[in-house]
Order: C-alpha cells, then structure tokens, then sequence
C-alpha cells in the first residue's frame, strides 16, 4: 500500500514529496495543489471538468497526478489502480493510460489497488461497461501532465527548449546534446515548478502507443494461478473471528422463535443474535436495502459457525409477501392476463401502429417471455469488517464501494467519514455487488461482538438472497408491406412493479430494479408507427442489474421477434436487419432512452458491424449439413454495437451444438488491451449460452426455489463453441466498455439459428422448458 507521505508546502505550487519506504528505498510523488490551475490535455475536457468519473452520475473531481503516481528511487513507477477489480481487467486498464502518456516501460510498473475515496479518485465503480469511457481521458490526462512537467524541469536544467526534448522509458532525452536524464533525477527540479498551464499538455499520437494497444496481463495473474491469496474470501487478520448469518427465505421476514441458547454452548460459538430491522413497505423493494433481520452466528472458525447454523430451530414471521400469488405459475398467469389486456400505461406512441398493422399485408404476433436468473458468481458474497474506537474498516470485493461505506456507516450508527474501505478483487461480480447488504452485515455483526469478522455467505446464501435479473414478458406484433418492409411495431411489455400513485414526477409505472425498457430502444427510431405499453405486476423478491441490465433478455426478444419478421417476409435475415436499418421515420419527439450508455443509437456504426460480421462468417456462401445453422443478432448496448453469428448442429433429440461464433464490435477508436478484450467477448459468449439454455430462477409463495449450481448450473466446457473469434471495426470514437455489450446477441443469434435448423421458434427462456439441451 501506498506509505503516508510528509507534505511540504512550498509556495502553493505543484512540490515533491519524498518518503522512506519500507524497504529503505525513496518514494517520490508528483503532488498538484488542490486549488492550482489544471492544464487540460488536447482534446480533453476544459480544466476543471477533467475527471475522474468512474461510474453512474458521479460528479467530476479534478484528479492530482500525486495520488496516481509514484516515481520510485530507482526509476520505477508505482500506479494506482482506482475502480473495483471483478474480473474485467481493469486494474492493468486504468493503470496502462496512465503509464502510456507518462511515457514508461510497463515493465517498470508495479500496479497498487486504491481504498475508496471518491475525492481522492473520481468516481470508483465496476459496473455499465464505465471503466473506459469515463476514465480515458483523465488517466491518459494525469501521465501526460506528469511527463510535461519531466520535460519542463529537464529542459531548465539543461537549458534547452523543451521542444528538443524527448521522453521514453521514464527518461527525458536530449538529442543534440546526447544527454539522458532518468525521472527520478529530475525530482527535485520538478518540485520548484508550477504544473503545466491550461491547454499546453498535449497526448501521444495514438501511432507512438507502446503500452496501449497491446496485451497486458493482470497485475494478479501470478498470485491466482500460485494459489496465493488474492480475493476477498482469503481475507485474514490478526484476532479476527468468523459470521454466518441467517436470514428468512421470504424478504423481510422477522425471527419468531429460535434456540440460541443451545447454539451458544456448541464449540468455538462466541456469540449468536438476533438482528431486527424496520419492515420494508414499499410497493416496490428498494435497489439496495441493506442490512436485514435475521440471525448471526460468530465463531473462532467459519466450519464452527456454519456447524451451528445447521443445528438452529428458527420460526419466522414471513409477513405479507409468503403468499400463492407471490409464486411463478401466479407470476405467468397474472401475466398472460395482463399483457392480452389494456396497458397500464403508454410508454411511447409513434404514429397509429394498431391501424398500420390492421391494414398490413402481412401480420405478425408472437409473446415471448425470460425467467428471473441468479448472477451466481464463483466467490460467494463476503466482507470482513473491524469496528473499533466508533470507527469501522472493511475489506470487500464491491462493485460500488461509495455504498458499501454508506450501508456500513449506517448498520453501525456512524458517520460515512468514519468507515474505511478497503477494495479487494472479487471474484466475478457481474452485477451483483453492485449492492452491499453483505458489507452491512459484516459492519453490524463486527460492532456488536467488537472484534474483526469475516462474513462468509453460504452458496446457498447467495443464491436464494441475490438481485435477481428480472423476469418479464413481451407481448408483440407488427406489421409488412407487401415489399416486406415493417411499417408498423406493437409491444405490450408486462413487467414487475407498481403503478405510480399520480403524485409528482416520474413514470406511470415504478419498475423493479433493472426491469424497465427505455423509450427510444431499437427498433423504435426506424419504425414510423411503433408503440411500447408497460404494465406491472407486484414481486416478492428484490431485482437487480446483471451483465448487460435489461439488454440481456431484451436482445433476445427484440432479435428473435425481427428474425421472425425476417422469414415472413421471404428475406435473408441479414439483408432485413440492414433494410431496417436503412429504414426513416420523421425525428418523434424527445423520450427517455434506455441502455445505450447516454449515446443515440447509430445506423451506420451497426451497419458496419453487421456487415463485418456476415463478411467474416461466411454468411450466405456455405453449404452446411442437415441439421446445420447460422443465426444472426445485433444489440446496442452500453455505447457499444455488437453483432454475432453462431453456427449451431442440433440432433434429432433436440442436443445442441454451438459450433463456432464470430463476433463483430465497434467500441470506437482504440482497443486498450486486446487480449483482455477477447477474454471480456468470449467469456460473454459463454455467459450467454449459460443463460439461454438452462438458468432459471422459480419463486414459491415468496422463496426462491433453487440453491445451488445443480438446478441453476454455469455452461460447461464440454458445451462451449470450439471457437470465437473476435473482430472489430476500429470507428473514429471515443474507446467503450466490453464486457457488457458483447453478451445479448448471442441469446438471439443461437435460437434463430435453431430456428433455421429444425423450424421451431423458442420463444422462452431457458431453452431447456423446451426439451433442449447440451450435446
């Protein structure tokens, strides 16, 4: 961890701070004042508004190089690597800007994890594919400040223009004169000057990149593949005690009767309560409410805690919500009821779609549906916490760590400023830790036994008290000219919520989290006459976002439903998709949008995928065996365009085989780290394939039925395609996310591809409802 450094103040400039590390070495730090005028890089942001955003709505912080970057003694570079690490790479990503513009070898670079603090850091978040887009600019921004002011200090000390001057390998170098200064001897120049002026730091031409656009392992690949700790459930410290907790299986359930008495004579038992919350009320569940009654368990062991646990006679008070119409057969009827009647509300009407589909030459209805599915990722939810002296510190693997402190600030009755996070790798979160009601309990059950703790969820834990991906049904039709050009689209979209009670702003239905359509998604802005309804049905269980919120069951309906119209029309399911995308509509009036990452929908930057897809595919030019097929999809999502194309063998049992997928994306100008990249794609593939054929999530009177992997399971390696190639269309904008964008078409471009094999059209999820399975 980064040490503590002594700070000088020297004139209210930009100064050097030098301190002794553990090692005996020196540390120096680039340090900005606070209130010194920031120089904007070209073609970035106006000084001031530079940076740092990591995530949903974060406001702007001016980012100070010091906090990013330390200039070793010997002339190597620490880097700190702001946003939670799941996965996703982004503890090289982040880290490779910075070096890239610092003008470093990334083989001098050691990488350190930062705490939360979003004053120090922007905005730190995994999550909306947000970790490029947002930081791409202030991390290039922060290195190329720090190199100018390298370059600055050489030049006084040489007196040379500093426009002689050239920087590489963590030195500044001057031709005509043949000398080389290494950065760490420049540091006391750098610590007399004031940072560049606004508008004089320039970036590297994209053509002298030497870090970016190459592969750059995770900083934690050796530590993982040695078996050394690394993630959060390795967590361990000097004292430190273990918690189960026990929670009802209905939400909001309360403890009515119970034998702790008994379970704290069993060994190793060092506490055992119960914890009582507020009901919830609300007609829909909070995104993230925290801590929530139940009972915990604290042992000298994790085996000891968990062996009580399976010994506790608890009765609960399961409240209002343990009822047959809180079940998914209730949930699908109540649906089907629902969606063949009068909307609730009108999300969006364009033209007269009901009279353009009425008059059609040809019609077409179809009603799909997609069950609420688990994140089930690998490490189950922990945290560990230490509440000491009014002030509590945790260790954890949050995707939002800003809510992580706040929910543990508020379990234990204490101000945010007296909680500490500490930001450990996670291992896989895809969503679900963006909520943090596993932080609270740890932060409560720490402050009521006073000693550290580490909260362990069970796997059954995790998955019978996740955020769930909500469930959903789409009622559709549309409309074809007689060229078979859709002129017409109807959706009468039935998902989990309330209608809102008329009082102030907001929708006319309040959705779960994560269970909403926006207003302007595809197709809506090619069709003349569209409409989207929304109606809601109450829910028991708590929602919430999973890899490609919304996108990952929407692609699959909306691509699905356009292949159908595709075949009615007598079309090549490519050449509809780019007829529809040719297609023009007079500009509707302004809407809310839905998960495009804050970017209208472009037609020809899909086009361009769509195209690069078919072409790198083979699409129309092969001659496949019996049984053999190509489905194709296109989804934007996250600021991302992504088409995919899967060539699937299904067997006369109804076994499936993905053979191979090629995947085409345009996420802008620059691909950061290719191989990390390739791995965000193909593991999406596979993230997918697991959803569309056997994931699925059941309620029963309030419980979620299924526990564990055997009746919820992850795609096996025996099922994954042989190959997955990964191709993009280098466009000129800014650099997106992957991770979430490159998972919903490949739902949709395997069931049309079945579809086209066999003649069924699968129109629910999972595929194994419908006799399918691996092969």
């Amino acid at each position: 961890m980064k040490k503590k450094n002594t700070v000088k103040n020297i004139d209210r400039r930009s100064f050097l701070t030098v301190a002794a590390t553990g090692t005996g070495g020196v540390l120096f730090g680039l340090v900005f004042k606070a209130d010194a005028q920031q120089g904007a890089a070209k073609g970035a942001p106006p000084a001031g508004g530079r940076g740092g955003r990591g995530g949903f709505g974060a406001p702007a912080a001016p980012l100070k190089p010091a906090d990013f970057i330390m200039v070793n003694s010997d002339n190597t570079v620490t880097i700190v690597a702001k946003n939670p690490e799941v996965g996703q790479g982004v503890r090289a990503l982040l880290p490779m800007m910075i070096a890239e513009e610092l003008d470093v070898d990334w083989k001098d670079v050691k990488v350190v994890q930062a705490d939360q603090d979003q004053a120090k850091y922007g905005g730190q978040i995994a999550g909306g594919s947000t970790a490029t887009p947002t930081n791409w600019v202030p991390m290039r921004q922060l290195g190329a400040e720090a190199r100018q002011m390298f370059v600055e200090a050489a030049a006084q000390t040489w007196n040379v223009p500093a426009s002689e001057l050239t920087t590489g390998s963590g030195k500044v170098m001057h031709k005509a004169s043949n000398r080389t200064a290494t950065y760490a001897s420049l540091a006391s120049k750098v610590a007399t000057m004031q940072p560049p002026a606004a508008g004089t730091v320039k970036f590297k031409d994209p053509k002298d990149y030497k870090i970016i656009g190459t592969t750059v392992p995770s900083p934690d690949l050796p530590k993982i593949v040695t078996g050394k700790p690394v993630f959060t459930i390795d967590m361990t410290m000097p004292g430190m005690l273990y918690a189960v907790y026990e929670k009802c299986g209905v939400f909001g359930g309360k403890v009515k009767t119970h034998n702790l008495d008994t379970i704290k004579t069993l060994p190793g038992i060092k506490a055992a309560f119960v914890v009582d919350q507020p009901d919830v009320t609300a007609a829909v569940l909070p995104g993230d409410p925290g801590l929530e009654s139940g009972i915990a368990i604290v042992a000298e062991s994790w085996y000891q805690a968990n062996s009580a646990r399976k010994k506790l006679q608890v009765t609960w008070d399961e409240g209002t919500r343990a009822t047959a119409d809180h079940s998914s057969t209730a949930y699908a009827a109540k649906a089907q009821q629902i969606g063949t009647g009068e909307p609730m509300s009108t999300t969006r009407r364009d033209g007269d779609p009901e009279a353009a589909i009425k008059s059609a030459a040809k019609k077409v209805e179809a009603n799909y549906s997609y069950p609420f599915i688990s994140h089930a990722n690998l490490e189950p939810q922990n945290c560990t916490a230490h509440y000491k002296d009014g002030k509590v510190e945790i260790w954890t693997s949050s995707q939002i760590p800003a809510s992580a402190r706040g929910l543990a600030a508020k379990s234990c009755g204490i101000d945010q400023s007296a909680v500490t996070v500490h930001m450990i790798r996670g291992g896989g979160g895809f969503g679900r830790r963006l909520t943090n009601d596993y932080a609270a309990e740890a932060a409560y059950i720490s402050k009521e036994v006073n000693a550290p703790v580490k909260l362990l969820w069970t796997r059954e834990d995790d998955m019978r008290h996740d955020y769930y991906r909500p469930g959903g049904y789409q009622f559709l039709s549309a409309g074809l000219d007689a060229s078979g050009k859709v002129v017409a689209w109807r959706n009468h979209f039935v998902t989990y919520g309330a209608k809102n009670d008329g009082q102030g702003k907001g929708p006319a239905i309040q959705s779960v989290s994560a269970g909403g359509i926006g207003a302007t998604e595809f197709p809506q802005p090619f069709i003349e006459n569209f409409a989207l309804y929304t109606s809601a049905q109450p829910l028991a269980i708590r929602t919430g976002s999973l890899r490609a919120p919304t996108s990952n069951a929407m692609a699959f309906v909306t691509q699905s439903f356009i292949d159908e119209l595709a075949h009615a029309a007598g079309k090549d399911p490519v050449q509809f998709r780019r007829d529809l995308l040719s297609q023009t509509k007079p500009a509707p009036p302004p809407a809310p949008g839905g998960f495009g990452g804050g970017n209208a929908f472009n037609a020809s930057r899909m086009r361009g995928v769509l195209d690069l897809v078919a072409e790198k595919s083979g699409w129309g030019k092969k001659t496949l065996p019996k049984g053999t097929a190509m489905g194709v999809a296109f989804h934007f999502s996250h600021s991302g365009y992504f088409a995919e194309v899967a060539e699937v063998t299904v067997s006369g049992n109804k076994k499936v085989k993905v053979n191979k997928v090629w995947v085409a994306a345009d996420i802008g100008s620059t691909i950061i780290n290719p191989g990390q990249a390739m791995n965000m794609a193909q593991g999406a593939i596979i993230d997918g394939m697991g959803a569309m054929m056997e994931q699925e999530i059941t309620v029963d009177r309030g419980r979620v039925v299924q526990a564990n992997f055997d009746t919820h399971p992850l795609l096996r390696i025996s099922a994954a395609p042989a190959d997955i190639e990964v191709h993009y269309v280098k466009s000129d904008n800014p650099p997106t996310g992957m991770g979430e964008p490159s998972m919903p078409p490949i739902l949709p471009a395997v069931a049309n591809a079945i579809f086209t094999a066999t003649g069924d059209r699968v129109r629910s999820l999972p595929f194994k409802k419908a006799g399918y399975s691996w092969a």
